[in-house]
């Protein structure tokens, strides 16, 4: 049997508050995340993804207070994300309650840490995050720096490298694509899951139901991350912290299993 495709929100973390971005930029802030965990808990959300968003360019780690908190409150496994440069700043995070730790920059500056980081610690607990943005001639490149450094590579030639290097799991992010509620873009997810064969965790662009079916069903993700839409409600996009029934998602995703 196959496993089941995983819904997940992602929270994007500055200071002590969430804010969203359209194309990692233009915040609107959101409020308290203890209060997301807290709708997410009753709607028995698959898992949760944090990002720290000025961990990397403030050249610090995440903030391990609020995450103790937020862990502390939370019944779903979290991936956590932002500032992660060497094995003790992942020791740190899974000690203050993190499941999974989601490498950025540093796997692009340094992708031997990935390496190490999946010997020690485990292939199943390293995620390698990467942000693509669709350049001259519409090629995709991957940046770092919150989408402001290109690098130059490939997000294919990235995504397989960082597997051989013993990722677990490629959260796959659209830069032009956030915060847009314009879809995925399933061309790249598609692209990225043919080539590697750990899961790949879609993300940017989610503004109904049926992206997350494409996502899945074109793009051969194995899950599918979304902000906006767990954030907003209505056409006046409000601020509404949300999740929809399970009913609704098997609704669109019925040929696939969705967790209880």
């Amino acid at each position: 049997m196959s496993l089941a495709i995983r819904i997940i929100p992602c929270l994007l973390l500055k200071e002590w508050g969430i804010v969203k971005t359209v194309r990692f930029d233009e915040e609107t802030y959101i409020g308290c995340p203890i209060n997301a965990v807290r709708v997410f808990n009753a709607n028995n959300v698959d898992e949760l993804i944090l990002l720290d968003i000025l961990a990397t360019p403030k050249g610090r780690g995440i903030f391990t207070e609020i995450l103790t908190q937020i862990t502390d409150e939370s019944f779903m496994p979290i991936t956590v994300g932002g500032g992660i440069r060497k094995q003790d700043d992942i020791r740190e995070m899974l000690q203050h309650g993190a499941d999974k730790i989601a490498i950025n920059t540093a796997a692009v500056d340094d992708p031997g840490c990935i390496k190490a980081a999946s010997a020690k610690f485990g292939r199943q607990c390293i995620v390698v995050s990467i942000d693509v943005r669709r350049t001259e001639g519409n090629v995709g490149e991957v940046f770092t720096q919150r989408g402001r450094k290109p690098t130059g590579l490939d997000p294919v030639d990235h995504a397989i490298h960082m597997e051989e290097l013993g990722a677990g799991e490629i959260l796959l992010n659209s830069i032009d694509r956030d915060g847009t509620w314009d879809g995925y873009d399933v061309d790249l997810i598609r692209r990225v899951s043919e080539a590697v064969s750990i899961p790949v965790v879609a993300c940017g662009g989610a503004g109904e139901l049926q992206h997350f079916a494409d996502a899945v069903d074109i793009g051969g993700a194995s899950a599918v991350c979304a902000g906006s839409f767990f954030l907003f409600h209505g056409s006046r996009r409000g601020i509404l912290i949300n999740f929809p029934s399970r009913n609704q998602l098997s609704s669109v995703l019925g040929k696939h299993r969705v967790r209880p």
